[in-house]
């Protein structure tokens, strides 16, 4: 397995990690335990070491799932967590209120590290920038946590450009995790630029579009109310059917590798940054495998030149988010 740094500080990983979210959490019912807890481990023995959970995911059942699958092999992994709300737990996505009061990132980190059943976090991301408690403060807490051994690394999640120079200033961030993906490519504008020049890694979510770039979805697939896509405006039908023009794109390159929508896809974000590194999301074994396949896909100048070109001329239909969730990004 290839391995990649995120920031500065030493932070290495495998080149894809795993996002856990949806085993448990935000793409319809909660997947059985035991498959997931053998999805894990198939991953570890496949070279991963790099998991993504967060308090929210649940709220709280994420955290237990990623514990009880990667605590026994603790040694093996690399497990980023995240804090930033006030969780209960039941609530849906995108209605509970910010918290990044520092006597409250405190707290959950403890609480988190007893669902996971480890003894530190290897990577704490702040979830959403808390407008009312300034950056620095979270970041001193968090450097509060390295110091007492709890946390080894700081995040940061769809945080603006200004506010990851602040919170860098006092205590160093190895990576931002955002989405970032062939149709979602804002990031480029200011915070790309940024982490190159401090030296921080990008973690991008979502890098198949939530399932749309794998060209298995259109315009009639049909979303259960528990998935929270059947909410956001670029999964409607419209906006699919408009959106399918860069599944064509990634078709006629994969067809010219031998690969599939999803694995150029990948490649792609592999492409642009050595210090990028993609966690899609899966809960099946074949998915994990074919995610897997893309760091065997080397894309070449000519093949990148062709996707930025192509996809430069193909506008994105549909917001990501709705509106107030899109409110929270970008602080």
């Amino acid at each position: 397995m290839q391995k990649r740094k995120l920031g500065n500080g030493g932070l290495e990983v495998s080149a894809l990690g795993l996002g856990c979210m949806g085993m448990s959490f935000s793409y319809g019912v909660a997947h059985d335990e035991t498959a997931m807890i053998h999805l894990m481990h198939k991953a570890v023995d496949l070279g991963v070491t790099f998991f993504d959970t967060a308090e929210v995911y649940g709220p709280f059942t994420n955290e237990s799932l990623v514990g009880k699958a990667l605590s026994p092999i603790r040694e093996k992994v690399v497990i980023a967590t995240k804090f930033g709300f006030n969780c209960v737990p039941g609530a849906k996505p995108g209605v509970l209120p910010l918290n990044s009061r520092p006597e409250h990132i405190k707290q959950v980190a403890d609480e988190s590290l007893e669902r996971l059943k480890i003894d530190y976090i290897d990577l704490y991301y702040q979830h959403r920038v808390d407008p009312d408690v300034p950056i620095e403060e979270v970041a001193g807490a968090v450097k509060d946590l390295i110091a007492a051994g709890k946390v080894k690394h700081f995040g940061l999640s769809e945080a603006g450009a200004q506010t990851i120079r602040r919170a860098h200033a006092v205590q160093p961030v190895a990576a931002l995790q955002s989405e970032y993906s062939l149709w979602w490519r804002k990031p480029e504008q200011e915070i790309l630029p940024v982490l190159e020049e401090l030296g921080i890694g990008l973690v991008p979510y979502s890098p198949l579009g939530k399932g749309f770039l794998t060209g298995k979805m259109d315009a009639k697939t049909k979303f259960g109310q528990n998935d929270f896509r059947s909410q956001l405006p670029r999964f409607q039908a419209e906006a699919m059917q408009a959106n399918q023009a860069f599944i064509d794109l990634l078709n006629g390159v994969a067809a010219k590798h031998k690969a599939t929508p999803a694995q150029i896809a990948l490649a792609w974000i592999l492409a642009q940054k050595p210090w990028m590194v993609p966690i899609p999301g899966t809960t099946k074994v074949s998915r994990l495998e074919e995610n897997l396949g893309a760091l065997k896909v080397e894309l070449s100048a000519e093949d990148l030149r062709e996707i930025d070109q192509a996809s430069a001329s193909i506008p994105v239909e549909g917001n990501r988010y709705p509106e107030h969730l899109e409110q929270m990004t970008g602080r």
